[in-house]
């Protein structure tokens, strides 16, 4: 393999929907969004129209669709959770160490 080739990337699905959307929504072209994004047209637009074809099968059903700010407030709320699923392993692991540190102390039997 040659140095010049890049190492494959893996996008979550929450990112190849967001990069969707910047195209969907802002009327941008594919190229400009790929351009800004680091991504090959071809991936962007195979994104693209698969989030097209998400939401018309959403509105075939009936279903009622994000809008660009409820989107953006998921977005914001997923990160804040994985945030604070962090922090409390952390604490799990902090709580279970000094419980252990209290037992070992002499003359807290």
């Amino acid at each position: 393999m040659s140095s010049s080739r890049r190492k494959r990337r893996s996008f979550t699905a929450e990112y190849r929907v967001e990069a969707a959307h910047r195209v969907i929504d802002s009327g941008r072209t594919i190229a400009e969004v790929a351009r800004g994004l680091d991504l090959h047209e071809s991936l962007l637009a195979k994104w693209v129209q698969e989030e097209r074809r998400r939401m018309e099968a959403a509105e075939a059903h009936g279903e009622q669709l994000l809008g660009v700010d409820e989107r953006a407030e998921l977005l914001r709320l997923r990160r804040q959770v994985s945030e604070l699923e962090k922090d409390n392993a952390f604490l799990k692991k902090a709580s279970a160490y000094f419980a252990a540190m209290q037992q070992n102390r002499p003359g807290s039997s």
